[in-house]
């Protein structure tokens, strides 16, 4: 009787594994932002923005969520295949621990739940990591560069340079086969198989890179025009420091010198990324500009929180 309760709960265990570790995310985050800031800070400070503006900005930051996660889905067809809110589960779990912890220590966390859910070898789901991750670094800087093309004098050679920068991905992808070929060279028998994981990790074909990329963009397109949106209604100027003030903070959380929720690295990004783009150095200008970046950070950790318990509540069908 004993033998089978325990073999009970395992299996119970093993079933909602994915929503315990959820809720003790969750759970954790809540402490976390209560500790640093206080729940009751943040909504007053929210309240100074207005409801309607921070529910339309939380809204839009969720719906990337959702981009991201068809961007894996497109990815892994095989393997994910019908199981779409499990894979949000996933992705929203992914995104709160990469948020959480220093250093980027939460990639650590895609390529094993991508193997305990849907069985994509280690190895493999590494390697598409690396790709998204390497895609995520272009698109922010091509869409941040926007701000640098729409200030320039010379507009027809800035948007020359910009579709060039925009495009030079695929001559990666288009040598793609060369590299392995080489790799396979000079790599032992015995790495052959682990080359063959890489390989599998890459986008497959030309459409499926194109997707990749245009799921990449979107995402990143939209964050970061919500984020410059928040950064202007609180007084961020010009339009074009916003959006520099967006890049930052989105290009902190990507690179590795990243600290535990992003606390003090994401703000300072934004102030360095505002002023970079235009936004005037005085000492009212800057607390002005710190107060603003400290609520944008805000913005994405509640989001990140809000869409982790959107996921518990999209439950998938067993």
């Amino acid at each position: 009787m004993n033998s089978d309760w325990q073999l009970s709960r395992r299996s119970w265990l093993a079933r909602n594994r994915m929503a315990l570790i959820s809720v003790a995310a969750i759970a954790a985050y809540a402490v976390f932002v209560e500790w640093v800031w206080g729940w009751l800070v943040l909504l007053r400070q929210w309240a100074e923005i207005g409801l309607s503006s921070v529910l339309a900005a939380l809204g839009l930051l969720i719906a990337t969520y959702f981009v991201r996660c068809y961007r894996i889905y497109d990815y892994f067809p095989e393997q994910t295949a019908g199981r779409f809110l499990l894979l949000f589960r996933v992705t929203q779990v992914h995104n709160l621990l990469n948020i959480m912890l220093p250093f980027r220590a939460g990639e650590t966390s895609f390529p094993l739940l991508m193997r305990a859910e849907f069985g994509v070898p280690l190895l493999r789901g590494t390697s598409a990591l690396v790709v998204m991750r390497l895609l995520d670094l272009h698109a922010l800087l091509t869409v941040g560069a926007v701000g640098l093309v729409t200030g320039r004098s010379n507009q027809m050679v800035a948007w020359l340079l910009w579709t060039m920068a925009l495009l030079s991905p695929l001559a990666f992808f288009l040598l793609k086969a060369r590299i392995l070929r080489g790799v396979r060279r000079v790599s032992p028998a015995r790495f052959l198989h682990h080359v063959d994981e890489i390989e599998a990790g890459l986008p497959e074909h030309f459409p499926a890179f194109l997707r990749a990329s245009a799921m990449t963009m979107l995402n990143w397109g939209i964050k970061v025009a919500v984020l410059a949106w928040v950064l202007a209604i609180m007084g961020v100027a010009p339009l074009a420091a916003s959006f520099g003030g967006a890049l930052g903070g989105e290009l902190s959380s990507v690179l590795p010198v990243h600290a535990p929720a992003g606390v003090g690295t994401y703000a300072a990004a934004i102030v360095a990324g505002a002023v970079s783009f235009g936004a005037a150095g005085g000492k009212a200008a800057l607390e002005l500009l710190g107060r603003a970046s400290i609520n944008a950070h805000l913005l994405i950790i509640v989001s990140a929180v809000a869409g982790t318990l959107l996921s518990l509540v999209l439950r998938p069908k067993s």
